[in-house]
């Protein structure tokens, strides 16, 4: 078969062209994608400054860095890096594992809009989270946007459909370790110390086979319940995270030869070990990660687990078909009911393009109380259920729906843990989870309608042989001929 390359074959000769990827890689809006990504990373002009140069001549100025350099390695395909994300979250891999399947996978190459096979990888894994922190929250939004109107191009959702969605909340919790007291007073103390010594400054004491030895007695002392002694062995870690502060504090106020950097540093993990140092159990606003300060004590009333170490995250979904139209987060644990309406204002950008709006939203008891703030929106849920019309109770016993979804957006779509940094990187890690389930219910979508196809053609071609079986009689009528 002849190809454009001599010595390869394209990617299109070498897969099943009815793979759901391959469809969808022709249905989905790529070229939208690219347009509405593409001003990211479009060069921005910079103030050049003004440098004195000395040569033979003397001494004269000119204008340094000016405009953005030609030079330099050009960027990776949008198409490419979008479809990356796509598959990192449909597939629930890694940055790393997902770079590395992608470079064995000839159908996942030609998803991403590749001619040829390439054995090597696409890019770097830390491009995409460059990647990911160029198009911002906005980006992402595209990036669902995208699955949503190829679910209503390829026929596989209506449009009067996206009318009614159903609403609930959940917790995405956090890539970090158990906040126990006696840990995070270890952690500070250990992590003061690296910084210092970094910075060349001689500390009186670290405490690190004491500290060490403490952690390990808490550990124990937590499991045997006995906690008089428990509570003995964090005064002693307190104090010693004290004295390690004051320690470090006299001996900055000297130093002179610290970088910048390094101080700023220095000076915010000082913060925070304050924080963890004057904190008590029950004291509000507290600090359960060094290294993610936003990670918030969430309770949402489950008996295997009460407590959750992240940030409330909403999930909105089409009351029929499952299909995710908006995922969210919300930083300070607010009550469910007041984040319904930036919830539907969320759902109602990503559905303009259809030209649908969210008129009833079906909710469970969390979010009573809600209906002024939401003046267009009727809300359903069992508070009501006395007023309700009979169809009104019939799409509320439909309500649970919603709780398979957000199951497998954590199992299946990494919901469960977000390793992203800061809260831009909740916001993100959310909306590419829902992105990534869009992915897999559009592939079984297009597996669906494929085969309703086959059954159609069989069932014309069994109507077309039983005409053809048919022949005339005398009278000039068709019958069928049996045996």
């Amino acid at each position: 078969m002849a190809t454009d390359d001599f010595f390869r074959a394209r990617l299109d000769q070498m897969i099943d062209l009815r793979h759901p990827l391959a469809v969808l890689a022709q249905r989905l809006p790529w070229t939208q994608i690219e347009a509405a990504l593409a001003p990211a990373f479009a060069h921005r002009p910079r103030p050049g400054k003004v440098l004195a140069d000395c040569d033979l001549f003397g001494t004269s100025l000119e204008l340094a860095g000016a405009a953005p350099s030609p030079a330099g390695r050009p960027r990776l395909p949008i198409r490419l890096m979008v479809a990356l994300l796509y598959l990192k979250h449909a597939f629930n891999l890694s940055d790393e594992a997902v770079v590395e399947r992608w470079s064995q996978d000839v159908v996942w190459q030609y998803f991403s809009g590749q001619d040829y096979y390439t054995p090597k990888l696409p890019c770097d894994p830390t491009q995409l989270g460059r990647f990911r922190k160029a198009i911002g929250e906005a980006g992402v939004e595209e990036v669902l946007k995208a699955t949503i109107d190829t679910a209503v191009a390829i026929k596989a959702v209506r449009p009067t459909e996206f009318e009614r969605v159903i609403v609930d909340t959940t917790v995405q919790e956090k890539a970090i370790a158990h906040p126990t007291d006696s840990r995070l007073l270890d952690v500070a103390r250990m992590q003061l110390v690296r910084l210092v010594k970094r910075a060349g400054i001689a500390l009186k004491q670290t405490y690190a086979r004491e500290g060490k030895a403490l952690r390990r007695k808490a550990g124990g002392y937590a499991h045997a319940r006995q906690f008089k002694r428990l509570r003995r062995t964090l005064r002693r870690q307190r104090t010693i995270l004290g004295i390690v502060m004051r320690d470090i504090r006299r001996k900055l106020d000297g130093a002179t030869a610290v970088p910048a950097a390094l101080m700023q540093q220095l000076q915010t993990m000082l913060a925070r070990a304050e924080r963890i140092h004057t904190q008590r159990p029950k004291d509000k606003d507290k600090l359960y990660a060094l290294h993610a300060p936003e990670a918030e004590c969430i309770s949402k009333g489950k008996a295997r687990n009460p407590y959750e170490f992240g940030v409330k995250a909403s999930v909105a979904t089409t009351h029929k078909s499952g299909l995710v139209v908006g995922t969210r987060t919300f930083p300070g644990n607010p009550y469910d009911g007041h984040v319904l309406r930036e919830q539907i204002e969320q759902s109602t950008i990503l559905l303009e393009d259809i030209g649908v709006v969210p008129k009833q939203a079906v909710v469970d008891l969390g979010f009573r109380g809600v209906d002024e703030d939401n003046p267009g929106i009727e809300i359903i849920h069992r508070g009501k259920h006395k007023s309700l019309t009979a169809p009104q109770r019939r799409w509320l016993r439909r309500r649970q729906a919603i709780e398979p979804v957000i199951g497998h957006l954590k199992s299946d779509h990494r919901m469960d843990r977000c390793w992203l940094h800061g809260e831009l990187g909740d916001a993100l890690h959310a909306v590419l989870c829902g992105a990534g389930y869009n992915l897999r219910w559009l592939m079984r979508a297009v597996q669906r309608l494929g085969l309703k196809a086959v059954l159609l053609r069989l069932q014309l071609g069994a109507m077309l042989r039983a005409i053809s079986r048919l022949a005339p009689t005398r009278d000039g009528n068709r019958s069928l001929i049996v045996g």
